[in-house]
């Protein structure tokens, strides 16, 4: 069995809400919501769910690109909001992101090579001598051309500027990148080219992935289990054979009901969820879901479900289960 890597406890991230001429803090919006889980090395765990639900942020506050409200993230065993900042500088490179928007993401003002080996210089990861070589290894994994590294980000189409931010991660050999919906600004014949190449990168190097998607089909070919996220915290995670096969809870039976079907002889009974999503600034009370299911009982606009294993490493939150 492969060592866990990475260990999520009660993670909560919470954004407040100021008003008034003096801003005072009116209230907060729960962003996530004791979110809890582990990730294997080696393997690639996929975020599912609507948009505001909370899977970037989940990201990013375990990279510690957002401070925590509370809970605990722990890394190779470590709880990385504990570390002191020469631990965390260290631990850095070891833990990386690649970003939605392949535009905004790039200084438009350096070279590919400079923007590349930027943080092999600054971390000191390898000499200078010998980062020209390592940023010349990275762009050629990536499928880029080596007199790419001579030229700005505006000279790229949007699938080579998302290959040079996976290159930009990979430069550092880490062991963790949290992929924030890496392909769903790109063309689906270039999506398709991203995907095997972060699963060829996987089985060649062993990284461990937190992919963050919209397209269930995505993250079904890619992903080894699979989590479901709503209003900030996560309503069901499996394997992702298992998910796609018996969904437990209402919302991700929604969720898998709209995925396409690649035969027009076969057809799906679509759910169609009634009413608006909450706020995360005001979720309802028990279980979130409740105002929007189509088999709510009493108790559950009264009791929070637990989130628990149901069996075979098939956890849901719901008081159906």
């Amino acid at each position: 069995m492969a060592e866990t890597l990475l260990k999520v406890e009660n993670l909560k991230k919470y954004f407040p809400i100021r008003a008034g001429v003096f801003q005072r803090t009116v209230g907060y919006v729960k962003a996530v919501d004791d979110v809890s889980f582990e990730l294997k090395e080696g393997e690639t765990l996929g975020f599912v769910g609507e948009s505001g639900c909370g899977k970037s942020t989940t990201g990013r506050t375990i990279l510690r690109l957002l401070d925590k409200t509370d809970g605990k993230v722990y890394f190779e065993g470590k709880d990385i909001f504990k570390l002191s900042k020469n631990e965390l500088r260290n631990t850095r490179p070891k833990m990386q992101i690649i970003f939605q928007d392949p535009y905004s993401s790039l200084n438009p003002r350096m070279t590919v090579g400079e923007i590349i080996g930027e943080a092999l210089v600054d971390h000191g990861i390898v000499s200078k001598g010998e980062v020209k070589d390592r940023v010349m290894e990275a762009i050629e994994m990536c499928g880029l051309a080596p007199y790419h590294i001579r030229r700005y980000p505006h000279e790229f189409s949007g699938g080579q500027r998302q290959r040079i931010g996976i290159a930009r991660a990979l430069a550092l050999n880490p062991k963790f990148i949290v992929c924030d919906e890496p392909v769903s600004a790109l063309d689906v014949s270039i999506q398709s080219q991203i995907v095997n190449l972060l699963s060829d990168l996987q089985a060649k190097f062993g990284f461990s992935y937190m992919f963050i998607s919209h397209d269930l089909s995505v993250v079904k070919h890619i992903s080894h289990r699979v989590g479901v996220m709503y209003l900030g915290s996560l309503v069901e995670l499996a394997d992702k054979h298992e998910l796609y096969k018996n969904p437990l809870h209402p919302y991700t039976k929604a969720l898998l009901s709209a995925v396409p079907i690649p035969d027009p002889t076969l057809k799906r009974e679509r759910i169609i969820l009634q009413g608006d999503i909450p706020s995360p600034a005001n979720p309802p009370s028990g279980c979130k879901f409740h105002t929007r299911c189509p088999y709510k009982m009493d108790k559950c606009s009264k009791e929070i479900p637990q989130f628990k294993d149901v069996g075979n490493g098939h956890f849901v939150a719901c008081h159906l289960v």
